[in-house]
């Protein structure tokens, strides 16, 4: 198992895009229940090998497909989600269907209501398939959970698929579903897409409504699409970008002054001609393995190749305020635990891990806290004054490919670092300052392990971001790569 390969005949349908899948369900070439009794049956065959989903929910999943198909045969369509099997990651209030947040804390919790996002997805047709593994509460890079069972990764099952959105992307990749939702307080929707080889979105805050989210880190919490392609990313994030105006999403001591958008698919094509794309090579590349780094650089050059313009830019000092974002979301997770009642009292009931990055933020000082929330604007005037010259910002999304499933350090270029301290290094800065970024699949590894390539954009630019990575994906083709599985 592993490796690249192309799409197989018998496979075909898995690997549809949600795109793809959505003109066959509107011209009646296939129905919902068809599409869905089939992926039921891949996540069947395939599930216990991968371990992506938590839950599985077939029934409902068969209900809405068939309500589904005779809103479709009575003309009434609602648009390309309609009908198109998916999965959430499962922090995603859903109601009436159990959500664990990847923990035994919560594993009898049946939420009343369901999340803003779910609400959206629903009506805009969409059919749910369960709800897919992560790192405990969220609170982690490997989607390696005590409770529930590691997730693997679909190009070589001895590897993580990555954190914390870890199932929702092997998911994806492995045609168990059409696209996902996840969620990103560090890179957990880019970092699992980078290393399974999908796209994945973090929306610029307060884009996607965080109600009905197990949270994290409030002020640095996002919800994201992951899907094959940025067309189906934008698809999704098209159904659940709504103003989240009464959420914490949306607080103006937070959140980016807001503008308005296209609608995100519709907006996709435009040429990028003349767009001026910053390399911030001395910051983001620093430590990247060589296959990573060759394969960054030969991305941006296909870039520049439709159009664009690069330019070498400094990101001085956005590195120093990743340990300042580590506070801020050591300090509201524990607010979140502490006043929900579960830490300490039910430590017991935590995996490892977690507990201890809880226990750790019982030191963080008030003091500590409200420094930390200053390194938020000098990491924004920093991003600030790099789009003043450039319209977005290219980098590795991860320096390394997929580690294996105990690897706690990884070998850099420039020495060896801890898993965890490796996989938010690049990406956390988005989420701190909360800026829209994207990752797109950008090639493979010599042991046939996907690499991604970050765009990050400036505030509400989420269509400017998700343009770049689609002129880039049809000049390229990563995604139509897919595991043998």
């Amino acid at each position: 198992m592993g490796g690249t390969a192309s799409k197989r005949a018998d496979d075909e349908l898995f690997f549809l895009t949600l795109a793809e899948a959505a003109r066959l369900l509107k011209g009646r070439k296939i129905s919902p229940l068809e599409l869905t009794e089939a992926v039921l049956g891949r996540i069947e065959r395939l599930n216990p090998l991968l371990n992506a989903y938590l839950l599985v929910t077939a029934d409902q999943a068969r209900a809405t497909a068939r309500n589904s198909e005779r809103e479709i045969l009575h003309g009434d369509y609602r648009g390309p989600l309609h009908g198109i099997p998916i999965c959430l990651k499962d922090n995603f209030y859903t109601r009436g269907v159990i959500t664990t947040a990847g923990s035994q804390v919560l594993r009898n919790f049946i939420p009343r209501a369901n999340s803003d996002v779910v609400a959206h997805l629903q009506e805009a047709g969409a059919v749910m398939l369960g709800k897919t593994n992560l790192h405990e509460f969220a609170y982690g890079v490997t989607s390696v959970n005590p409770h529930y069972g590691w997730v693997r990764n679909p190009w070589d099952e001895t590897r993580i698929s990555g954190g914390s959105s870890g199932g929702s992307a092997a998911a994806v990749v492995a045609g168990l579903a059409y696209g996902s939702v996840g969620t990103d307080t560090g890179g957990s929707i880019r970092n699992p897409a980078a290393l399974c080889g999908i796209v994945g979105l973090k929306p610029t805050y307060g884009l996607v409504s965080l109600n009905g989210v197990v949270p994290l880190a409030l002020s640095m919490d996002h919800a994201g699409p992951m899907a094959r392609t940025v067309r189906d990313a934008a698809i999704l994030l098209d159904a659940i970008a709504r103003a989240a105006a009464t959420t914490a999403s949306s607080k103006k001591s937070v959140a980016p002054k807001r503008k308005a958008g296209p609608r995100y698919a519709a907006s996709l094509d435009r040429p990028i001609k003349g767009l001026r794309l910053g390399w911030p090579v001395r910051c983001c590349y620093a430590g990247a393995t060589p296959e990573v780094e060759r394969a960054v650089n030969v991305a941006a050059r296909v870039l520049e190749s439709e159009g664009a313009k690069l330019r070498e830019i400094s990101l001085d000092g956005v590195e120093a305020t990743v340990e300042a974002a580590n506070i801020v979301a050591r300090a509201e997770a524990l607010a979140y635990h502490a006043q929900a009642g579960y830490f300490p009292g039910r430590a017991s009931e935590y995996g490892r891990d977690v507990k201890s990055h809880l226990q750790a933020a019982r030191k963080i000082s008030a003091l500590d806290y409200l420094r930390a929330l200053g390194a938020r604007d000098v990491l924004r005037g920093i991003f600030e004054g790099a789009f003043k010259n450039v319209d977005g910002i290219l980098a590795p999304t991860l320096p390394v490919t997929a580690p294996l499933r105990d690897q706690d350090v990884v070998r850099l270029a420039n020495g060896e670092e801890s898993v965890r301290s490796v996989f938010i290094r690049f990406s956390r800065p988005a989420n701190f300052a909360g800026l829209p970024a994207v990752s797109v699949p950008c090639g493979f590894s010599d042991a046939g392990l996907p690499i991604g390539l970050q765009i990050i954009g400036p505030a509400w630019e989420d269509a400017r971001v998700l343009q770049i990575a689609h002129a880039y994906e049809r000049a390229s083709g990563w995604h139509e790569k897919h595991p043998l599985l």
